[in-house]
């Protein structure tokens, strides 16, 4: 069996098209939210379904996803997704160009992304564990997130500004390329992944194989606390990220390019997050560090409504404000995440790493539907800012259920120490 290490030229192929598809993507999920605001004057409820749309396949199909995921070859699978998603993504620009876009095809197109991704996730966090061998897992991870970090230092800027240029739905072609390369780095990339044994193709064994995924996050107690403090985090952070395009936009009366900027200022904290991370953990406990990043990140939330009280009057302190705000929320968020999926990676059977990341997705992503849709009636029933405050003090509860989870990570597995440096 061939080793691949995070410095050999199979592995950095597999980086460089996943990095290609972020790039896109978060020029993307900016042109999606600007096309709807300010193309098609779509409103809180509107932006809230559109945002739902996205997410609400991991109720729909996350968890047959994870089962198929584990009885398919990861890589094959992600390249199918890629190919689907370029499509799914072209048709906006295409029906912009010919005058037919209407919110419905955004919903359309939405749904069916997030179907595919739901696909694409699932395999690409069980893949890593077997492109590399366990004592690379982290700085595998840290070197994917690091550089979906970076890609947002230039992608919402850079269409922030060509949208002063061309149309907000001409940059989802952007996205849809950067889909395309990231099949083909995937058709270049290797590895020795043997398919499963032939197991029954019937409803009966489809729903025995999800049982035994949503089992062992049940029961393995480290991984069980992350599921829940995770999709805690995720619902008051989709309340908030949902609305930031309306209180950016409408409320503060801000340019799309600032909205590009603060999305960019995130980039540079996820990316500082994602550099630190390791460094964290080798100094504080796995849990210590999740928990720090939780609360850093509720602590930095509550620069939306602040920059909503003083926008109106002053939108440069506003501006300043969101950026640092994006700047640490994002430090927080991203340094949490790396730290808990190289947990749960190591903690979790290769053969089971399908329907457990399927299990945790469909609880953490599963949720971010409903926020959407709660945080476009709350913006709309009691205004943005309320809305926005709710969503900051429910992030604070996110660490509650890891505060002790360090006394269990010892008794889960002898394996949990992440190496000392990332090269």
């Amino acid at each position: 069996m061939t080793t691949y290490t995070v410095s050999s030229t199979n592995f950095r192929r597999f980086w460089f098209g996943q990095t290609l598809s972020e790039f896109g993507a978060r020029i993307g999920a900016l042109g999606m939210s600007v096309t709807a605001v300010e193309f098609l004057h779509a409103g809180s409820e509107q932006v809230g379904i559109l945002a739902a749309a996205s997410t609400v396949c991991y109720l729909l199909v996350g968890l047959p996803a994870g089962a198929w995921v584990d009885r398919l070859l990861k890589r094959r699978t992600m390249m199918w997704a890629a190919l689907l998603r370029c499509v799914a993504v072209l048709v906006v620009p295409a029906l912009w160009f010919a005058g037919g876009l209407r919110m419905g095809v955004l919903y359309v197109s939405a749904v069916v992304v997030g179907v595919v991704t739901v696909f694409f996730d699932i395999a690409y966090q069980s893949y890593v564990p077997i492109l590399v061998p366990d004592d690379d897992i982290a700085p595998a991870n840290a070197r994917l997130e690091a550089s979906a970090q970076v890609t947002t230092l230039a992608g919402p800027a850079l269409a922030g500004f060509l949208m002063q240029v061309v149309s907000a739905p001409a940059m989802l072609i952007a996205d849809s390329a950067s889909y395309l390369a990231s099949f083909l780095c995937l058709t270049v990339t290797k590895d020795d992944e043997q398919p499963s044994p032939p197991r029954g193709q019937d409803a009966n064994h489809l729903a025995a194989d999800i049982a035994e995924g949503l089992r062992f996050v049940r029961d393995q107690p480290v991984i069980k606390r992350l599921a829940v403090s995770m999709g805690v985090s995720n619902f008051f952070a989709t309340v908030v990220a949902t609305l930031v395009p309306i209180l950016v936009m409408r409320t503060i009366s801000l340019a799309p390019f600032v909205l590009g900027l603060i999305m960019t200022s995130g980039a540079v904290g996820g990316t500082l997050g994602a550099m630190i991370a390791p460094k964290l953990r080798n100094r504080f406990e796995v849990g210590t560090v999740m928990a720090g990043g939780l609360l850093t990140a509720a602590f930095f939330t509550a620069s939306s409504p602040l920059a909503a009280t003083v926008g109106p009057h002053h939108k440069v302190l506003a501006s300043a404000v969101l950026l640092v705000g994006e700047f640490g929320l994002t430090i927080g968020a991203v340094a949490f995440n790396v730290t808990q999926v190289s947990l749960r990676q190591r903690l979790c059977p290769k053969r089971l790493l399908g329907r457990m990341n399927a299990s945790i997705r469909c609880v953490v992503w599963g949720s971010m539907p409903l926020a959407s849709l709660a945080a476009g009636w709350l913006g709309t029933a009691i205004g943005v800012i309320p809305t926005l405050w709710i969503g900051v003090v429910g992030s604070v509860a996110t660490v509650l259920p890891i505060i002790t989870i360090n006394r269990l990570i010892p008794q889960s597995t002898p394996q949990v120490q992440v190496p000392e440096t990332v090269a």
